[in-house]
């Protein structure tokens, strides 16, 4: 082997060397550059799933503490409001008697309005309670809170269950229907509707809601961040149920709510 055939394969060793050297090197940067993007991902989901965290306690505890305001307000109305009314009533009835007026049309009209709001009253505090919602269930809060309306004149409603009902948890129950109630009470104080339809729709895995009134509607890119519809997204996110408001100008709105059974 002559000296230049030396030079020449001890040159390509040399190159064969550095091109393993450079291989490996890339291979390690490839390897750390993995490694960082994988605990890159992993800080990203953390701190996501923390923020997520934050924001679903948050959430909760604003919903826990308007809970517990409606449940003190529902309280007042039936043992305090409902009390004076009683009294007024019962004042009233003894004051006709005792003046022989009892059989007059306009004492007698006023005992009945005075019945009237004592019932009201009542029926309001029961679905403002989320101790008594949750005894009397899903499918019967929402029925008296639609025959409250009704009794009060505001718009015709109807109300159908298809399917088997199946047992939801207590603090899932008071979401949905807090959901409900609060689409009803925009619908009595925007919608100028003169019905709404609630259909309760039970599957073996999951239950739907859909309620829908023939009011104005709104236009959704407006009032999409109003907080009556923020509230009941909130909620609805808080047991993974899936939420939808669909509403166009002068044909009505339509909610629907699909909750997977637990």
């Amino acid at each position: 082997m002559s000296f230049d055939d030396n030079i020449l394969g001890s040159f390509e060793l040399l190159i064969i060397v550095c091109s393993l050297v450079l291989l490996a090197f890339l291979m390690i940067i490839i390897i750390l550059f993995s490694v960082f993007q994988k605990r890159k991902i992993k800080f990203i989901n953390q701190r996501n799933e923390a923020i997520l965290r934050y924001q679903e306690e948050v959430a909760r505890t604003q919903v826990e503490i308007q809970e517990e305001t409606l449940k003190n307000v529902g309280r007042e109305l039936h043992d305090n409001i409902g009390q004076l009314i009683s009294v007024a009533n019962l004042e009233l009835k003894i004051f006709g008697a005792n003046n022989h007026l009892e059989k007059e049309p306009e004492l007698i009209e006023i005992t009945k309005l005075l019945g009237k709001s004592l019932s009201e009253i009542r029926a309001l505090s029961k679905n403002l309670n989320n101790d008594i919602i949750t005894h009397i269930g899903l499918q019967e809060s929402i029925k008296n809170e639609l025959n409250r309306l009704e009794r009060l004149k505001f718009l015709n409603t109807a109300f159908t269950i298809q399917g088997a009902p199946f047992s939801i948890p207590k603090d899932d129950t008071i979401i949905l229907f807090r959901i409900v109630q609060e689409f009803l009470s925009n619908v009595i104080k925007h919608a100028k509707a003169s019905s709404l339809e609630v259909m309760m729709l039970f599957k073996d895995d999951f239950l739907e809601i859909l309620a829908q009134d023939d009011g104005i509607g709104f236009d959704q890119s407006v009032t999409s961040q109003g907080s009556g519809l923020l509230n009941m997204h909130t909620r609805a996110q808080m047991i993974r149920a899936e939420f939808e408001l669909n509403s166009t100008k002068n044909k009505g709105t339509r909610l629907k709510i699909k909750y997977i059974k637990v």
